[in-house]
């Protein structure tokens, strides 16, 4: 399965931004569908997550301003980010664990998210 993420840029603090991520390949299902963000020296860390019911949690830095979800049928994942802070700047990867003939995780390629302060 390949991901292919986009929304990504530069916006001033405040500001809003959309990413989506979307799956193509061969697959039978997708259960949990995340985004994760690393920025400059830092481990990668995990945003938002989504199950295949529609669960969803979200890092405590970001409740409340960020909002994921996902379209079962188009196999995307999007994320809404509302109220940005310069310390949203990161890369942004979208992971899915995908149920095929055996159950594995795929990441996309990463997009860019900068914060002006």
């Amino acid at each position: 399965v390949r991901l292919v993420e986009s929304g990504g840029g530069l916006v001033q603090a405040g500001g809003s931004l959309r990413l989506s991520c979307a799956a193509s390949g061969s697959m039978f299902s997708i259960k949990d569908m995340e985004w994760y963000r690393q920025g400059p020296g830092m481990q990668r860390e995990l945003v938002a997550a989504i199950t295949s019911g529609g669960t969803t949690k979200y890092a405590d830095s970001v409740k409340g301003r960020f909002t994921i979800s996902r379209d079962n049928a188009k196999n995307t994942v999007d994320l809404q980010m509302n109220s940005l802070k310069p310390e949203d700047t990161s890369v942004y990867y979208c992971r899915m664990v995908v149920v095929g003939s055996y159950e594995y995780q795929s990441w996309g390629q990463g997009t860019q998210v900068t914060v002006s302060s």
